[in-house]
């Protein structure tokens, strides 16, 4: 496949970029200063170009959005705006966007909501809650979310996760791990139009 990843240089979106180089996939690394990222062809973008965002999505049979929304204490207005954008003009390629932990629930309460949930968090859980909404309401997108575990952080590749839909399958995964789940629903979709998660 050719794969295009958005924050193809950051926490989770470098390990996706390996685990798609590792199984042999032709990546594009898309960051905003264009690093080069070795075995792939670095591009300069923003996902806030939405012309760019068209043009790469024509040239590629999947896109890979690993953005967070600003962490600084700035609006989250313009990383809904981009998403907004996604969706009003899909294109033909496949999407798969790693969303946030806090929009998955328990007994219907989403963790964001519960009151052990850090405050420090509770906004972009909110944002990326609404993102997933963009979504499920989109009509002519062939889109899958991917929601980590509540903790996600760098680890060992194992190769094996537990599969969840709406509510957490464990309370964390490796970066690893996430991006062989990640790859593995793009070589063979399970959850089109539809969010997942997985956890160790």
């Amino acid at each position: 496949m050719n794969i295009a990843i958005y924050g193809a240089t950051g926490m989770v979106g470098s390990q996706i970029t390996a685990e798609a180089l590792r199984r042999g996939h032709s990546v594009t690394a898309i960051s905003r200063g264009g690093t080069a990222v070795d075995g792939t062809t670095a591009v300069a973008a923003n996902l806030s170009d939405s012309a760019a965002f068209g043009a790469i999505a024509g040239a590629h049979d999947v896109v890979v959005l690993s953005v967070a929304p600003d962490r600084t204490g700035g609006s989250h207005d313009p990383f809904l705006a981009m998403h907004r954008a996604i969706v009003a003009a899909p294109s033909t390629s496949r999407l798969l966007v790693v969303g946030g932990a806090g929009a998955l629930s328990v007994d219907g309460v989403q963790l964001k909501d519960m009151p052990e949930f850090p405050a420090e968090y509770h906004a972009e859980a909110s944002t990326f809650s609404a993102v997933l909404d963009l979504y499920r309401a989109s009509t002519d997108l062939d889109w899958t979310m991917l929601a980590p575990a509540p903790q996600i952080m760098p680890g060992e590749r194992t190769g094996h996760y537990v599969l969840g839909v709406d509510s957490p399958a464990g309370s964390e995964i490796s970066t690893q791990d996430f991006a062989v789940a990640a790859l593995d629903e793009l070589e063979t979709p399970a959850h089109e139009r539809r969010r997942f998660t997985v956890a160790h």
